[in-house]
Protein backbone atom coordinates (compact mmCIF):
# COMPACT_ATOMS: atom_id res chain seq x y z
CA UNK A 1 0.00 0.00 0.00
CA UNK A 2 1.23 3.74 -1.08
CA UNK A 3 2.52 5.59 2.25
CA UNK A 4 -0.14 8.33 1.91
CA UNK A 5 -3.11 5.27 2.13
CA UNK A 6 -1.44 3.08 4.88
CA UNK A 7 -0.54 6.76 6.72
CA UNK A 8 -4.35 8.22 5.92
CA UNK A 9 -5.70 4.79 6.94
CA UNK A 10 -3.64 4.18 10.18
CA UNK A 11 -4.32 7.79 12.00
CA UNK A 12 -8.03 7.70 10.73
CA UNK A 13 -8.64 7.06 14.16
CA UNK A 14 -6.57 9.62 16.28
CA UNK A 15 -8.08 10.67 19.32
CA UNK A 16 -7.01 13.98 20.84
CA UNK A 17 -3.05 13.80 20.96
CA UNK A 18 -2.96 9.67 21.32
CA UNK A 19 -2.77 7.19 18.29
CA UNK A 20 -4.22 4.23 18.51
CA UNK A 21 -2.42 0.60 19.18
CA UNK A 22 -1.55 -1.05 15.97
CA UNK A 23 -2.00 -4.89 15.70
CA UNK A 24 -0.11 -6.82 13.00
CA UNK A 25 -1.55 -8.38 9.95
CA UNK A 26 -0.29 -10.21 7.74
CA UNK A 27 2.49 -13.52 7.52
CA UNK A 28 6.25 -12.42 9.68
CA UNK A 29 9.17 -13.97 8.61
CA UNK A 30 11.42 -15.32 11.27
CA UNK A 31 12.99 -12.76 13.38
CA UNK A 32 16.91 -12.80 12.41
CA UNK A 33 19.16 -14.36 15.61
CA UNK A 34 20.56 -11.95 17.87
CA UNK A 35 24.27 -11.76 17.24
CA UNK A 36 26.61 -13.26 18.60
CA UNK A 37 29.31 -11.80 19.90
CA UNK A 38 27.20 -8.45 20.05
CA UNK A 39 28.29 -6.10 17.57
CA UNK A 40 29.25 -2.60 18.44
CA UNK A 41 27.33 0.52 16.70
CA UNK A 42 28.36 4.13 17.70
CA UNK A 43 25.64 6.81 16.95
CA UNK A 44 25.61 10.29 16.64
CA UNK A 45 22.10 12.13 17.11
CA UNK A 46 20.80 15.23 18.27
CA UNK A 47 18.79 14.79 21.64
CA UNK A 48 15.07 15.01 20.49
CA UNK A 49 11.92 13.51 20.70
CA UNK A 50 11.92 12.79 16.81
CA UNK A 51 14.18 9.83 17.30
CA UNK A 52 13.01 8.64 20.26
CA UNK A 53 12.26 5.01 18.44
CA UNK A 54 15.97 4.71 19.27
CA UNK A 55 15.77 5.59 23.12
CA UNK A 56 13.27 3.56 23.63
CA UNK A 57 15.26 0.22 21.96
CA UNK A 58 17.90 1.25 23.93
CA UNK A 59 16.26 1.99 27.27
CA UNK A 60 13.61 -1.45 27.05
CA UNK A 61 16.46 -3.93 25.63
CA UNK A 62 15.29 -4.41 22.24
CA UNK A 63 19.29 -3.40 20.73
CA UNK A 64 20.64 -6.06 23.38
CA UNK A 65 17.66 -8.33 21.93
CA UNK A 66 19.67 -8.32 18.58
CA UNK A 67 23.04 -8.55 20.01
CA UNK A 68 23.69 -4.76 19.36
CA UNK A 69 26.17 -3.08 21.69
CA UNK A 70 24.36 0.65 20.62
CA UNK A 71 26.56 3.48 21.73
CA UNK A 72 24.60 7.21 21.56
CA UNK A 73 26.64 9.48 21.78
CA UNK A 74 24.75 13.31 21.85
CA UNK A 75 26.08 15.98 19.67
CA UNK A 76 25.00 19.60 19.16
CA UNK A 77 24.14 19.71 15.61
CA UNK A 78 22.93 17.46 12.40
CA UNK A 79 26.40 18.69 10.60
CA UNK A 80 28.55 17.65 13.62
CA UNK A 81 27.30 14.17 12.99
CA UNK A 82 27.44 13.70 9.59
CA UNK A 83 31.16 14.70 9.61
CA UNK A 84 31.63 11.96 12.30
CA UNK A 85 29.62 9.73 9.39
CA UNK A 86 32.45 10.55 6.89
CA UNK A 87 34.78 10.72 8.94
CA UNK A 88 34.51 6.73 10.20
CA UNK A 89 34.14 7.14 13.86
CA UNK A 90 30.24 6.53 13.97
CA UNK A 91 27.95 4.06 12.14
CA UNK A 92 24.45 5.93 12.69
CA UNK A 93 23.47 9.90 12.81
CA UNK A 94 20.12 11.14 14.11
CA UNK A 95 19.92 14.18 12.13
CA UNK A 96 17.84 16.49 10.61
CA UNK A 97 17.65 17.11 6.20
CA UNK A 98 19.10 20.24 5.44
CA UNK A 99 19.81 22.19 2.08
CA UNK A 100 23.23 21.41 2.90
CA UNK A 101 22.83 17.68 2.73
CA UNK A 102 21.04 17.56 -0.28
CA UNK A 103 24.42 19.43 -1.84
CA UNK A 104 26.28 16.79 -0.36
CA UNK A 105 24.72 14.04 -1.70
CA UNK A 106 24.44 15.61 -4.92
CA UNK A 107 28.09 15.62 -4.95
CA UNK A 108 28.23 12.03 -3.74
CA UNK A 109 28.40 12.00 -0.38
CA UNK A 110 28.34 8.25 1.13
CA UNK A 111 25.71 8.40 3.68
CA UNK A 112 21.57 7.07 3.38
CA UNK A 113 18.51 7.37 4.78
CA UNK A 114 18.13 3.67 6.61
CA UNK A 115 14.30 4.85 8.52
CA UNK A 116 12.40 7.78 9.19
CA UNK A 117 12.90 9.94 12.75
CA UNK A 118 9.06 10.65 14.11
CA UNK A 119 7.14 12.67 11.13
CA UNK A 120 5.44 15.33 11.67
CA UNK A 121 1.79 15.27 13.37
CA UNK A 122 -0.79 14.94 11.06
CA UNK A 123 -3.09 17.39 13.28
CA UNK A 124 -2.47 19.74 16.05
CA UNK A 125 1.02 20.18 15.49
CA UNK A 126 2.66 22.56 18.09
CA UNK A 127 4.57 24.20 15.12
CA UNK A 128 2.81 27.33 13.47
CA UNK A 129 2.55 30.65 11.48
CA UNK A 130 1.86 33.18 13.95
CA UNK A 131 1.09 36.46 13.22
CA UNK A 132 2.06 39.65 15.18
CA UNK A 133 -1.00 41.19 17.44
CA UNK A 134 0.40 44.49 16.27
CA UNK A 135 0.28 43.33 12.77
CA UNK A 136 -2.92 41.38 12.67
CA UNK A 137 -4.90 44.35 11.77
CA UNK A 138 -2.85 44.06 8.28
CA UNK A 139 -2.70 40.29 8.19
CA UNK A 140 -5.57 38.53 8.00
CA UNK A 141 -4.73 35.52 5.75
CA UNK A 142 -1.54 33.81 4.68
CA UNK A 143 -1.84 36.23 1.43
CA UNK A 144 -2.12 39.02 3.30
CA UNK A 145 1.99 38.68 4.50
CA UNK A 146 3.18 39.79 0.65
CA UNK A 147 5.85 42.45 1.31
CA UNK A 148 5.67 41.39 5.45
CA UNK A 149 9.01 40.44 7.81
CA UNK A 150 8.41 36.68 8.53
CA UNK A 151 11.08 35.24 11.02
CA UNK A 152 12.27 32.12 10.85
CA UNK A 153 15.47 30.39 12.25
CA UNK A 154 18.11 28.83 10.69
CA UNK A 155 18.34 31.23 7.98
CA UNK A 156 18.40 29.99 3.97
CA UNK A 157 17.97 26.46 3.53
CA UNK A 158 17.12 25.63 6.78
CA UNK A 159 14.14 23.86 7.90
CA UNK A 160 12.74 26.68 9.11
CA UNK A 161 12.22 27.95 5.74
CA UNK A 162 11.01 25.04 3.98
CA UNK A 163 7.82 25.61 7.05
CA UNK A 164 7.46 28.84 5.82
CA UNK A 165 7.74 27.95 2.01
CA UNK A 166 5.05 25.66 2.65
CA UNK A 167 3.01 27.96 4.39
CA UNK A 168 3.30 30.65 1.88
CA UNK A 169 2.49 27.96 -0.87
CA UNK A 170 -0.68 27.87 0.59
CA UNK A 171 -1.92 31.47 -0.52
CA UNK A 172 0.67 30.94 -4.03
CA UNK A 173 3.10 32.92 -2.57
CA UNK A 174 6.83 32.38 -2.22
CA UNK A 175 9.63 33.16 -0.05
CA UNK A 176 10.51 35.99 -2.66
CA UNK A 177 7.42 37.44 -1.89
CA UNK A 178 8.31 38.61 1.92
CA UNK A 179 11.35 39.21 3.76
CA UNK A 180 12.33 36.57 5.71
CA UNK A 181 14.08 37.28 8.50
CA UNK A 182 16.74 34.67 10.26
CA UNK A 183 15.69 34.79 14.54
CA UNK A 184 16.86 32.25 16.59
CA UNK A 185 13.64 29.94 18.30
CA UNK A 186 14.24 31.33 21.41
CA UNK A 187 14.24 35.12 20.40
CA UNK A 188 11.02 34.95 18.25
CA UNK A 189 8.68 34.91 21.04
CA UNK A 190 10.29 39.12 21.60
CA UNK A 191 9.89 39.84 18.25
CA UNK A 192 6.41 38.89 17.90
CA UNK A 193 5.86 40.97 20.83
CA UNK A 194 7.88 44.18 19.70
CA UNK A 195 6.40 44.33 16.29
CA UNK A 196 10.28 44.21 14.53
CA UNK A 197 8.58 41.33 13.01
CA UNK A 198 5.03 40.67 11.47
CA UNK A 199 4.58 36.94 11.26
CA UNK A 200 6.98 33.80 12.44
CA UNK A 201 6.81 29.78 11.92
CA UNK A 202 7.58 28.94 15.76
CA UNK A 203 7.48 25.53 17.22
CA UNK A 204 6.61 24.31 21.19
CA UNK A 205 7.27 25.76 23.66
CA UNK A 206 8.11 28.84 21.44
CA UNK A 207 4.41 29.27 19.85
CA UNK A 208 3.06 28.80 23.08
CA UNK A 209 5.01 31.22 25.05
CA UNK A 210 3.85 34.13 22.31
CA UNK A 211 0.17 32.95 22.08
CA UNK A 212 -0.27 33.05 25.62
CA UNK A 213 1.40 36.12 26.20
CA UNK A 214 -0.60 37.60 23.51
CA UNK A 215 1.83 38.50 21.46
CA UNK A 216 0.81 36.99 18.25
CA UNK A 217 -1.84 34.61 17.00
CA UNK A 218 -1.90 31.77 14.63
CA UNK A 219 -2.47 31.67 11.83
CA UNK A 220 -2.06 28.58 10.29
CA UNK A 221 -1.32 25.04 11.17
CA UNK A 222 -0.60 21.43 10.02
CA UNK A 223 1.88 22.88 7.40
CA UNK A 224 3.73 19.75 6.50
CA UNK A 225 1.38 17.13 8.07
CA UNK A 226 3.59 13.46 8.30
CA UNK A 227 6.50 15.50 6.93
CA UNK A 228 9.70 13.69 7.64
CA UNK A 229 12.01 16.13 8.85
CA UNK A 230 14.81 14.23 10.57
CA UNK A 231 15.81 10.78 9.83
CA UNK A 232 18.59 8.05 10.43
CA UNK A 233 21.13 7.68 8.26
CA UNK A 234 24.07 4.83 8.20
CA UNK A 235 27.08 5.91 6.83
CA UNK A 236 28.17 3.63 3.34
CA UNK A 237 30.60 1.66 5.12
CA UNK A 238 27.70 0.96 7.40
CA UNK A 239 25.83 -0.51 5.18
CA UNK A 240 27.86 -2.55 2.49
CA UNK A 241 30.32 -4.09 5.45
CA UNK A 242 27.84 -4.61 8.15
CA UNK A 243 24.64 -5.13 6.28
CA UNK A 244 23.40 -7.55 8.85
CA UNK A 245 23.97 -5.07 11.77
CA UNK A 246 21.72 -2.34 9.90
CA UNK A 247 19.33 -5.09 9.69
CA UNK A 248 19.12 -5.46 12.87
CA UNK A 249 19.17 -1.90 14.27
CA UNK A 250 16.49 -0.65 11.61
CA UNK A 251 14.28 -4.00 13.40
CA UNK A 252 14.99 -2.86 16.92
CA UNK A 253 13.93 0.62 15.80
CA UNK A 254 10.77 -0.97 13.87
CA UNK A 255 9.49 -2.89 17.19
CA UNK A 256 10.15 -0.05 19.51
CA UNK A 257 7.73 2.00 17.80
CA UNK A 258 5.38 -0.76 18.08
CA UNK A 259 5.81 -0.20 21.98
CA UNK A 260 4.87 3.47 21.33
CA UNK A 261 1.42 3.27 20.20
CA UNK A 262 -1.70 4.88 21.78
CA UNK A 263 -1.74 4.94 25.54
CA UNK A 264 1.72 3.13 25.39
CA UNK A 265 3.78 6.42 24.29
CA UNK A 266 3.40 7.45 27.84
CA UNK A 267 4.24 4.12 30.04
CA UNK A 268 6.65 4.58 32.24
CA UNK A 269 9.22 2.82 30.84
CA UNK A 270 9.21 4.68 27.66
CA UNK A 271 8.51 7.67 29.55
CA UNK A 272 12.23 6.79 31.61
CA UNK A 273 13.87 6.34 27.83
CA UNK A 274 12.98 9.25 26.85
CA UNK A 275 13.95 11.33 29.37
CA UNK A 276 17.37 9.40 29.59
CA UNK A 277 18.34 10.54 26.28
CA UNK A 278 16.98 14.49 26.05
CA UNK A 279 16.70 16.90 28.36
CA UNK A 280 12.62 16.39 28.23
CA UNK A 281 10.34 16.62 31.25
CA UNK A 282 7.21 14.27 32.44
CA UNK A 283 5.31 17.69 31.93
CA UNK A 284 6.37 18.57 28.58
CA UNK A 285 5.75 14.89 27.32
CA UNK A 286 1.94 14.82 28.65
CA UNK A 287 1.16 18.06 27.33
CA UNK A 288 2.80 18.27 23.76
CA UNK A 289 1.34 16.60 20.44
CA UNK A 290 3.54 13.86 19.85
CA UNK A 291 5.33 13.20 16.53
CA UNK A 292 3.93 10.20 14.09
CA UNK A 293 6.13 6.96 15.03
CA UNK A 294 5.22 5.09 11.93
CA UNK A 295 4.80 0.94 13.41
CA UNK A 296 5.88 0.14 9.71
CA UNK A 297 8.61 2.38 9.78
CA UNK A 298 8.45 3.04 6.02
CA UNK A 299 10.37 5.90 4.90
CA UNK A 300 8.32 8.89 3.18
CA UNK A 301 10.06 9.32 -0.15
CA UNK A 302 7.38 12.13 -1.86
CA UNK A 303 8.13 13.92 1.18
CA UNK A 304 11.26 13.88 0.63
CA UNK A 305 11.18 15.07 -2.87
CA UNK A 306 9.20 17.91 -1.99
CA UNK A 307 11.68 18.84 0.51
CA UNK A 308 14.35 18.86 -1.83
CA UNK A 309 12.07 20.25 -4.47
CA UNK A 310 11.51 23.16 -2.43
CA UNK A 311 14.86 24.08 -1.84
CA UNK A 312 15.69 23.81 -4.81
CA UNK A 313 13.08 25.69 -7.05
CA UNK A 314 14.04 28.61 -3.92
CA UNK A 315 17.51 28.58 -5.40
CA UNK A 316 19.31 27.41 -2.05
CA UNK A 317 20.90 23.84 -3.88
CA UNK A 318 23.97 24.55 -5.80
CA UNK A 319 22.54 22.13 -8.49
CA UNK A 320 19.35 22.64 -10.96
CA UNK A 321 18.59 19.18 -11.70
CA UNK A 322 15.93 17.13 -9.17
CA UNK A 323 18.74 14.94 -7.79
CA UNK A 324 17.95 11.06 -7.82
CA UNK A 325 17.13 9.79 -4.31
CA UNK A 326 18.74 6.64 -4.69
CA UNK A 327 22.02 8.81 -3.58
CA UNK A 328 19.37 9.57 -0.43
CA UNK A 329 17.26 6.71 1.08
CA UNK A 330 17.74 2.37 0.81
CA UNK A 331 15.43 1.06 2.26
CA UNK A 332 16.29 -2.36 2.34
CA UNK A 333 16.25 -2.40 6.21
CA UNK A 334 13.04 -0.90 6.57
CA UNK A 335 11.66 -3.62 4.10
CA UNK A 336 13.63 -6.54 6.39
CA UNK A 337 12.21 -5.39 9.28
CA UNK A 338 8.39 -5.49 7.86
CA UNK A 339 8.92 -8.62 6.27
CA UNK A 340 10.40 -9.89 10.14
CA UNK A 341 7.47 -8.75 11.95
CA UNK A 342 4.60 -7.84 9.71
CA UNK A 343 2.37 -5.14 8.60
CA UNK A 344 0.51 -3.19 11.40
CA UNK A 345 -3.24 -1.99 11.09
CA UNK A 346 -4.77 -0.19 13.23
Amino acid sequence: MAWDGRLKAWVAALVGTLFLAAGVTGAAAETPAPLDPPQKVKVAYVPIMKFATMYVAAGRGLFKKYGLDVDLEKVKSGTEAIAFLTQGSVDVGGIAIVTSLWNSWNRGLDIRVIAPGGLEPLKNSPTALLVATKSAGTVKDIADLKGKKLAVAGGPGSGGEYLAAKALERAKLTIRDVELVNIGNPDIPAALQSGSVDAAIAGTPYSDQAVESGSAKVLATDLTPGLMTVAFVGSGKFIKERPEVAERFVLALAEAARMMQGEDYLSKENIDAYMKYTATTQEALKKATPAVYDPNMEIPVKGLADVERVHRENGRTDYDTPIDLKKVVDTQFVDKALSALGEAKN
